[in-house]
């Protein structure tokens, strides 16, 4: 009788430590390190570059976070759902750009990983990392960075890393992450659901209901950034195909990235990863299904667009407006200079009128601001960065309107960002230009991707009374300007960012890659 009392004694405190470890709050620390780097953008990106977010006294990261809608906003909102306390650390993001210098990668994973080893005893970390990011000493930065965490950290503890769908994923990557995710759409509208569904599956390890395994497979191919819009064929499908695939109970998560081509490194272009619930066989299956749909898309991504010269003529001759013309070449997104000036030339030569062109030119601007509002402008703007994106252009016209340069997105835009800078920032009514239809060059100080009309509204341009509208991208804007646009045209610009590979010389790459002549 007292051995059986002994035994149930024992079996309680069992089971009042299960319950105990089931009812702790768990902590899970949260942070990032984000760059898209453009292998052939002529200035490397340094800590000047880096918009830098630590947490600190008097620094509340978690209700900063919570505002826009970013896999971070994403990570907020789903602790609170699965009831575990989220530790925010440090994020540092930059517009894209060249490989990151040395010291800068160096400066900040150490601040990073202060940072989360400050945070005391932790159950899992969550990472915003972007999956493009090179660093001059290492091709695969972010792969680097999981490393140097699962080094710190140990093999326990569970790591969760969101990545940008142009990611260019690598075997290390994968193999020492727990699990990594993908945006899925490409205008990045659903960063912030990645975010929410990477804090749900950690929820889950945490609780012990699930064991995840994932499966990685590349296809030997470029899925060229002009058909990476993932709301049109033939993308559309293979991604419902991803979401359909998690409502498999066992399936945890299944990503389909497109790569980024602008990134010399061995395992730049598309990915598929599939996690699953300890079901390695499944994992590697639909993995290698989701890799064949991609591959089987090749006749439907062959390039043909037209140039400069040709698009602008095409939107002159449009029965509506306004025109959208991207500026494939120049796209700030995807780390250009942001002053590409062969756009901007053929409409003043070509003699349009009632255009919208954004360049990014400091000393434009530092003029304009000379001159004051109504004041005279005449200077060639643009093409100072680099010998890539144009000559500068003369442009004649007076001062309209100057500004200090910030504004907000409240709607769900590409990265679901809210708040924006252009610096100081200025627009030049040209030459030509009526009551009814202006002609309007805005010169920025700094770059900005084009992925909210509030760029153009903050200053006073109302893109729906506009002919034709240009803007430094490929698919990011789309979310913006689809609404107001008549048509988009895709343009054959050069630049750091032309859509065209053969205009570049790749070294690094693994294989032979179909899209690259």
């Amino acid at each position: 009788m007292v051995a059986m009392r002994y035994s149930l004694l024992l079996l309680s405190l069992v089971a009042l430590t299960d319950a105990s470890a089931q009812n702790r709050r768990f902590r899970v620390a949260a942070g990032g390190f984000m760059h898209e780097s453009n292998s052939f953008f002529a200035f490397k990106t340094t800590l000047a570059d880096y918009s830098i977010q630590e947490a600190g006294p008097g620094e509340d990261l978690s209700r900063q976070w919570a505002k826009s809608s970013s896999e971070l906003s994403g990570y907020v909102a789903g602790a609170a759902e699965q009831g575990f306390e989220l530790v925010p650390t440090l994020h540092a993001n930059a517009t894209p750009k060249g490989p990151l210098t040395a010291a800068t990668f160096e400066t900040i994973l150490t601040r990073l990983l202060s940072k989360v080893k400050a945070a005391g005893k932790l159950d899992g970390i969550l990472l915003a990392l972007h999956g493009a990011m090179v660093v001059e000493s290492y091709p695969h930065g972010d792969a680097e960075i999981v490393r140097r965490f699962r080094q710190q950290f140990g093999p326990a503890i569970p790591i969760i890393v969101t990545h940008d769908f142009h990611a260019n994923v690598s075997p290390e990557i994968v193999r020492d992450s727990t699990v990594l995710i993908t945006y899925k759409q490409t205008p990045h509208l659903d960063t912030k659901d990645r975010g929410v569904q990477a804090a749900r599956i950690m929820g889950r390890i945490l609780r012990g209901e699930v064991k995840p395994v994932q499966a990685l497979v590349k296809p030997p191919m470029v899925y060229n950034l002009i058909f990476q819009n993932t709301f049109a064929e033939p993308l559309l499908p293979i991604v419902r195909d991803s979401m359909e695939l998690e409502k498999n109970p066992r399936v945890l998560a299944a990503s389909v990235s497109g790569g980024y081509q602008y990134a010399d490194v061995p395992y730049m272009g598309p990915t598929v990863i599939v996690a699953t619930d300890n079901d390695k066989a499944l994992a590697e299956r639909e993995a290698r299904r989701l890799s064949e749909r991609l591959w089987a898309t090749r006749g439907q991504i062959v390039l043909r667009l037209p140039g400069p010269a040709q698009a602008v003529r095409e939107a002159m001759k449009s029965d509506k407006f306004p025109v959208a013309l991207m500026d494939t070449g120049d796209n700030i997104g995807g780390g250009s200079a942001g002053d590409s000036t062969f756009l901007l030339d053929e409409l003043i030569r070509q003699k349009a009128t009632g255009w919208v062109v954004a360049i990014a030119d400091p000393e434009a601007v530092k003029a304009a601001v000379k001159a004051g509002i109504n004041g005279v402008f005449d200077m060639a703007v643009g093409g100072k960065t680099d010998q890539m994106h144009g000559k500068p252009v003369r442009v004649r016209g007076r001062v309209r309107s100057l500004h200090q340069g910030d504004y907000i997105e409240t709607e769900v835009r590409h990265g679901g960002g809210r708040y924006h800078k252009l610096g100081t920032a200025a627009v030049i009514e040209a030459e030509g230009s009526t009551s009814d239809l202006q002609s309007l060059l805005l010169l920025t100080t700094l770059r900005s991707s084009p992925n909210s009309l509030h760029q153009l509204i903050s200053c006073g341009i109302y893109p729906q009374r506009q002919k034709i509208l240009v803007a430094k991208g490929t698919i990011a804007p789309r979310a913006a300007y689809e609404p107001v646009a008549a048509r988009i045209v895709m343009v054959d610009s050069p630049g750091a960012t032309a859509v065209n590979p053969a205009r570049f010389r790749f070294t690094r790459l693994r294989e032979k890659l179909f899209g690259i002549e």
